[in-house]
């Protein structure tokens, strides 16, 4: 088991890595929209939120070896399952050929009140 660290997303805002390598799978931690380079959250909207946890989640499956088209499951945190269909819209244009299993479920309040969080389980992808 090893930690990951990219700094292409956002630091972890506690005790506890970015994501875990185990073996050949990789678990990432819960990704807000935190812009890294400014520790600052992405837009008002949920659209550019998610926008920006999908892209904080690429970056850190490609620094640890893997990519969106090697996750196997996402679950998807929502402060108001209203926002359903706009984040479905989103996240199918960050997912292509066959599509992860997904759980999405509305929470009561997420860090730092942002809309959205997505946590990862993916592939390392070995050469």
């Amino acid at each position: 088991m090893r930690p990951v660290s990219s700094s292409r997303a956002p630091v972890a805002i506690g005790p506890y890595s970015q994501a875990v390598i185990v073996g050949d799978i990789i678990f990432t931690s819960g990704v807000i929209p935190i812009v890294p380079e400014t520790g600052a959250i992405a837009g008002a909207s949920v659209e550019d939120q998610a926008r920006q946890v999908l892209s904080n989640l690429r970056a850190l499956l490609e620094d640890s070896g893997s990519s969106m088209e090697a996750v196997v499951k996402t679950t998807v945190f929502l402060s108001d399952m209203a926002d359903f269909k706009r984040v479905n819209d989103v996240y199918a244009g960050f997912f292509t050929g066959m599509l992860p299993a997904r759980s999405c479920v509305e929470v009561a309040r997420l860090p730092r009140d942002v809309k959205i969080e997505i946590e990862a389980v993916a592939l390392i992808q070995r050469n």
